[in-house]
């Protein structure tokens, strides 16, 4: 990774991912924003809402078209999507439900009812997903495992991607120095879909504990009321073998009286 590149003042030298990104498409020009943004979506750490108002303000500066920084992140956007559609097409839906079965708190049932919303929406899923941070790149993979049909997956991938570059790129475009500004928005977007995704895993495992719990001690009284029966069972064989031996001997005891009267 390049240590150092030219900020959004076109002074000072930075580092991290923006001097990355920034010494890719001084090399590559609008390809290495592309290949930024195609590693983007096969690592969801890399914050494509750095990549793509950089892009911008690099076209603003004249390095690079407009047009071409939009093309060129766009294709990013599926090339990298494919490669993760195409891992999600290897694991199989075999492997998925072999591992669901293993997980706790998680039912294939669960499974069942995901895939059949996907089957009736996924095109939907693809589409809007490609603009909701970290979704953006892991819904390809279910794609991918679902074997959705791939012309209908490359368009809608390619759609919603247009969408979220051609937002980004824009903005870092008529931003210019301030550029950055972008990052910071989207930061805030990105905690609060990460906080929603968490308050609903949290929500989903409470749920699925108290009702384990709920299902366990159904569980235990039924097994407690049945025992029970079978002892109540027992205890009434135990008396009715007992009223037997009476009656027995009781009619023992008539016949003896009986044959000592004769």
């Amino acid at each position: 990774m390049i240590e150092k590149a030219l900020t959004a003042s076109g002074s000072e030298p930075v580092g991290g991912i923006a001097g990355w990104a920034t010494d890719l498409m001084d090399k590559l020009g609008a390809p290495g924003a592309g290949l930024a943004i195609a590693l983007e979506n096969l690592f969801p750490p890399l914050p494509s809402e750095v990549i793509l108002p950089l892009a911008g303000f690099t076209a603003a500066q004249g390095r690079m078209s407009l047009v071409a920084a939009l093309v060129w992140t766009t294709v990013g956007s599926v090339v990298g999507a494919l490669a993760l559609y195409g891992i999600g097409a290897l694991i199989g839906r075999d492997r998925i439900r072999a591992l669901v079965a293993r997980l706790p708190l998680i039912k294939l049932s669960d499974l069942d009812r995901t895939e059949a919303w996907f089957a009736r929406h996924g095109a939907k899923a693809v589409f809007f997903g490609r603009m909701i941070p970290i979704f953006r790149s892991l819904i390809s993979v279910p794609a991918g495992v679902e074997r959705m049909r791939l012309t209908t997956f490359l368009l809608y991938t390619a759609l919603g991607s247009l969408l979220w570059n051609a937002a980004f790129v824009l903005a870092g475009y008529k931003l210019g120095d301030s550029w950055r500004t972008v990052e910071e928005y989207v930061g805030m977007y990105s905690k609060g879909v990460l906080a929603i995704a968490a308050l609903a895993a949290a929500v989903f495992v409470a749920v699925r504990i108290v009702k384990a719990r709920r299902e366990k001690r159904q569980g235990d009284e039924r097994q407690r009321d049945e025992r029970q029966g079978d002892q109540r069972e027992w205890h009434g064989q135990q008396w009715a073998q007992q009223g037997r031996r009476a009656d027995g001997r009781l009619a023992e005891t008539a016949e003896f009286r009986r044959d000592r009267l004769h």
